[in-house]
C-alpha cells in the first residue's frame, strides 16, 4: 500500500502530467470529438451546403487550375494535393467524396467534370484515382467566384504553411440544390436535392417579400428535384409541413409505361428509378420476389439499360391490370421509397440547427449580402490605390519636363519627386477641375510615396499624349465606379437589388432553360389501389397435391386419377392426396394443436419427389402431420385432442401469417390433436380407444378461436380414438372394410349428455375404432 502511495505522489508532482477524474477526462475528450465530427466532418454549412472535405476539394483544384473549360488532372494529383495541402485525412476518403462529386445520378449539379469511370448507377465503384481525371464544372466555379476579391474568410490550413477558405462565397444555394447527407455524434442531417431554378425564385420572393409564408415559398419550391427523376405521390400539406418543421419525407416512385406488343400482349418498362437506389439490387431484388412467387401476376425482369435505364416487366397475363401490378410492386420493393428530410446544418458556419426552408435560403442570402459587401469593399480599396497612382500620372504629366530633369540629374530621384512642391498645374485640362483626390491626407500638388514609384517604374513609351488621354479616361470611370460603390455600401436596398440581379445571372446559366437546370422529378397524386388478395393474382389451375407419409410434397397438373401410382422414395408412400387449384389455401394441421398455412400455388411442381414441407413451413421434428385441408372460408371445424378435450372453431381462425404457424388447440405432452371435422350436421359422435361411443349434441360445445376445450366423452383408461358430427335424422354411416357401407339409423341408444362414458360402438363397427 506504502509502495502505491508513493507511486501516486510521484505521478502527481511528475512535470507536465496532470490528475483528474477519469469521468471528467472522458467526458471532455468524447465532448471534443463530437465537436469536431459535427463541425469538421458531418454536418454541411447553410451558406455554401458544403462539408470541409468538399470545399478543400474545390480549393485544391482551383489552385491547380482545373477550369470547366480546361484541361483534366490525374485524379491522384487532385486528391493528393487535398490532404497534403488541406485534409489530412486518408486518400481514398477524399477521392470517394470527389468521385461522389462527379455522378450525375448522385448529384444533381456536378461540381466535378470526371473523364473515366466514376461508378455507375448499378452500384458499382469508380475506379482506382491513377486511371480517372477530373476538372471543376461551371457549377463548381459559380462557387468559387469572388475568392481572390476578399469576399469570405481564409484561416491557416492544418500545418499552418497555407491558407484555406472558412466557407466559399457560393453565387447559388448548393445546401438545397444538391443535398446532403451525414452522420455526426448524437445527430444527422439528409437533405435531397432540389431545383436551382425554384430555389433562385424563391430567393428573390425572398428579397422582395422578407417576411413570406411557408405557403408562398412552396409555390417556388414544390419539392425536391432528384438527378435519377421519378414522381413524388407525398401530399402538398405533408410536403409544407416537412419544409415548415424541417423534417419529414417524400413518397418517390418510379417513372413507368406501358409498351403495347401487339395481339393484347404487354409490357411495363421503367424508365426512372427512385433516388440512391441501386439499380442492379433492385433488378435482384424483383427477380427473387419472382422466385419466391411474392408476386405471382409478375413473370419475368430484365434489364435491357443502356446510356438510359430500361426495366422491363412481364406480366403473368395480360389480364393483369398494369396499375395493379405497379401498386403490388410499390408495397414489396424499392420501386417506391419513402426519402427522409433531415435539415440540421450549421446555420452559421459554428452552430447545428434544424432548419426550415425560409431559414436555410435566408442563411444564404445574409452569406450572399456579406459576400457583396466584402467584395465592394475590396473593389473600393482596388480603386483608391488606382486612383492615387492615376493622380501622380497626371502630375508628372503636366509637369513632364521637370520630371525627366529630376530623374536624369536627381542623386535621390524618389525623394525629389515626393518634396518637390509641384505647385497648381497651369495646363489643367477644363474637365479636370472637378477632380478632388479621394486620399484627403495627401499634400495638396505633392506626391506619395506610391505615386513616385509609379513614376520611376513607368517605361518610356508611355510617355505619350494618348496614353495620358487614355488614363483621363480610366480616372474618370474609375471615379463614377467608386460612387456608385460608395452608394451600394450605403443603401440596403441598392445591395438586395445587386444580389437578385447576380441570382438572375445564375438563373440564365442553369435554369430551367437549360438542359442541366429543367426539372426531373414530377409531381402526382397517389392513387392508393387496395391490396390485392394472394388469390386474385394467382392464376387458377387444377393441381393434384401429394403429400408422403415422410412429409414431401409437391402439386401435379391437373386433377389426377386418385389412385394413380406414384413414386416415391424408398421407404415412404403417400399419406394425403386430393385435388385443389392454385388459388387455394392448404391448412396443415398438426399433432401439437398447431395450424400453418400453405398456399398451393407455392408448391413445389409435380416432376420428382418434391420438396419437404418442413422447408415450407416451422414444423418441428417431434410434430407429426395429422391432416392438409383446403381452406374455406367461413366453414366451422370441430377440433378435439386424444385427451377427450374439444370445441368448434371458425376455420378463418386456422389462417396463420407466419412460417411458425398459429396455436389453436392447446395440448399436454403425450397428448396429440385428431384430425378436424367438418362442423355440418347437429350432433357429435365420439368413439374411445374402449370402443365406448357417445353421440350428443353439437350445440353442447363452446365456440371458441383458440384453447383446450370441454369435455367430450369420459374415460376410464385410454383416450379418445375419433370424433365425427353428424345429423341425428340420418343416422351413423362407415365403412366395413369389404367395400360396402354399413348404416345405423337409429342412435337413440349412444345418445346422451356431453362428458358421459357412453356404450358399446354398433356391431360392425370398425376395428380401428375410426367412423371412416
Amino acid at each position: 500500500m506504502n509502495d502505491h502511495d508513493d507511486t501516486e505522489d510521484v505521478d502527481k508532482n511528475t512535470p507536465g502530467i496532470a490528475s483528474e477524474p477519469l469521468r471528467v477526462a472522458i467526458g471532455d475528450r468524447y465532448l471534443t470529438y463530437a465537436l469536431s465530427t459535427i463541425m469538421h466532418r458531418a454536418l454541411p454549412d447553410a451558406r455554401d451546403g458544403l462539408k470541409p472535405v468538399h470545399r478543400r476539394i474545390l480549393y485544391a483544384m482551383r489552385r491547380l487550375r482545373l477550369s470547366s473549360t480546361g484541361g483534366f488532372l490525374k485524379s491522384a494529383k487532385i486528391s493528393g494535393d487535398t490532404m497534403g495541402d488541406f485534409h489530412p485525412h486518408g486518400d481514398t476518403a477524399i477521392y470517394d467524396a470527389m468521385a461522389r462529386l462527379a455522378q450525375d445520378f448522385a448529384v444533381r449539379y456536378p461540381l466535378v467534370d470526371g473523364q473515366g469511370n466514376f461508378g455507375n448507377i448499378d452500384g458499382d465503384n469508380p475506379a482506382a484515382s491513377r486511371y480517372t481525371e477530373a476538372r471543376m464544372t461551371a457549377a463548381a466555379e459559380a462557387l468559387l467566384v469572388g475568392l481572390d476579391e476578399n469576399a469570405v474568410d481564409f484561416r491557416d490550413n492544418y500545418d499552418g504553411r497555407l491558407q484555406e477558405p472558412v466557407v466559399l462565397p457560393a453565387a447559388y444555394p448548393n445546401l438545397l440544390a444538391n443535398g446532403a447527407a451525414g452522420i455526426a455524434v448524437g445527430m444527422a442531417t439528409n437533405i435531397p436535392p432540389h431545383n436551382m431554378d425554384e430555389l433562385i425564385a424563391a430567393c428573390l420572393h425572398l428579397i422582395k417579400s422578407p417576411n413570406a409564408r411557408d405557403e408562398t415559398l412552396l409555390d417556388h419550391v414544390p419539392g425536391p428535384d432528384f438527378p435519377t427523376g421519378g414522381i413524388i405521390v407525398e401530399p402538398r400539406e405533408s410536403i409544407l409541413e416537412t419544409y415548415r418543421t424541417g423534417r419529414g419525407a417524400f413518397r418517390l416512385r418510379a417513372r413507368w409505361e406501358q409498351e403495347d406488343l401487339g395481339k393484347g400482349q404487354w409490357q411495363i418498362i421503367v424508365t426512372e428509378i427512385p433516388y440512391q437506389v441501386q439499380k442492379g439490387k433492385l433488378i435482384e431484388k424483383l427477380a427473387e420476389l419472382i422466385q419466391t412467387k411474392r408476386v405471382p401476376i409478375l413473370a419475368d425482369v430484365r434489364d435491357e439499360s443502356a446510356d438510359d435505364i430500361r426495366i422491363v416487366l412481364e406480366p403473368k397475363s395480360r389480364n393483369v391490370d398494369p396499375e395493379t401490378l405497379m401498386a403490388t410492386l410499390y408495397r414489396v420493393s424499392e420501386l417506391e421509397v419513402r426519402f427522409s428530410l433531415n435539415m440540421n446544418v450549421l446555420i452559421d458556419g459554428v452552430t447545428p440547427k434544424v432548419c426550415s426552408l425560409r431559414e436555410v435560403l435566408q442563411a444564404f442570402l445574409d452569406h450572399r449580402r456579406d459576400v457583396l459587401l466584402r467584395r465592394s469593399k475590396h473593389r473600393v480599396e482596388q480603386i483608391d490605390r488606382r486612383l492615387e497612382v492615376l493622380e501622380g500620372f497626371i502630375i508628372a504629366y503636366l509637369n513632364l519636363d521637370r520630371v525627366i530633369d529630376i530623374i536624369r540629374y536627381d542623386d535621390a530621384p524618389k525623394e525629389a519627386l515626393m518634396f518637390e512642391p509641384w505647385g497648381e498645374p497651369a495646363a489643367r485640362a477644363k474637365d479636370e477641375s472637378d477632380y478632388r483626390s479621394p486620399l484627403p491626407s495627401k499634400r495638396e500638388h505633392s506626391l506619395t510615396e506610391v505615386q513616385a514609384e509609379a513614376i520611376l517604374n513607368m517605361r518610356l513609351r508611355a510617355l505619350r499624349r494618348l496614353e495620358e488621354m487614355a488614363l483621363l479616361k480610366e480616372r474618370d470611370a474609375l471615379m463614377e465606379e467608386r460612387a456608385g460603390l460608395d452608394d451600394l455600401l450605403q443603401t440596403d436596398e441598392l445591395q438586395w437589388k445587386t444580389i437578385a440581379d447576380e441570382l438572375r445571372e445564375v438563373r440564365k446559366q442553369f435554369g430551367k432553360a437549360t438542359d442541366l437546370g429543367r426539372r426531373r422529378t414530377s409531381f402526382a397524386e397517389a392513387v392508393e389501389i387496395a391490396e390485392v388478395p394472394l388469390e386474385a393474382m394467382i392464376e387458377r389451375e387444377p393441381i393434384t397435391v401429394v403429400c408422403s407419409k415422410m412429409g414431401w410434397v409437391r402439386a401435379l397438373s391437373g386433377h389426377q386419377p386418385l389412385d394413380k401410382e406414384l413414386k416415391f422414395k424408398d421407404g415412404d408412400g403417400p399419406a394425403f392426396l386430393f385435388h385443389a387449384e392454385t388459388t387455394d389455401k392448404l391448412v396443415v394441421w398438426g399433432s401439437d394443436g398447431r395450424a400453418f398455412t400453405v398456399q398451393a400455388s407455392n408448391l413445389p411442381g409435380g416432376r420428382g419427389m418434391g420438396e419437404p414441407l418442413r422447408l415450407m413451413i416451422d414444423l418441428p421434428n417431434e410434430t407429426d402431420i395429422v391432416d392438409i385441408l383446403i381452406h374455406t372460408p367461413g366453414r366451422k371445424l370441430l377440433l378435439a385432442s386424444s385427451a377427450g378435450d374439444g370445441f368448434v372453431v371458425p376455420e378463418d381462425e386456422l389462417i396463420a401469417s407466419k412460417r411458425a404457424g398459429k396455436q389453436v388447440l392447446n395440448v399436454k405432452p403425450g397428448v396429440s390433436a385428431l384430425r378436424p371435422v367438418v362442423a355440418e350436421g347437429d350432433h357429435v359422435a365420439c368413439v374411445g380407444d374402449n370402443r365406448k361411443m357417445l353421440v350428443f349434441p353439437l350445440a353442447d360445445l363452446p365456440e371458441m378461436p383458440r384453447g383446450k376445450g370441454v369435455r367430450l366423452q369420459k374415460f376410464k383408461d385410454g383416450g379418445l380414438s375419433d370424433v365425427t358430427v353428424l345429423t341425428f335424422a340420418d343416422g351413423l354411416k362407415w365403412p366395413d372394410g369389404g367395400g360396402r357401407t354399413r348404416h345405423e339409423t337409429d342412435l337413440t341408444e349412444w345418445l346422451g349428455q356431453r362428458a358421459q362414458a357412453g356404450r358399446m360402438a354398433p356391431r360392425g363397427f370398425p376395428r380401428d375404432n375410426r367412423f371412416a
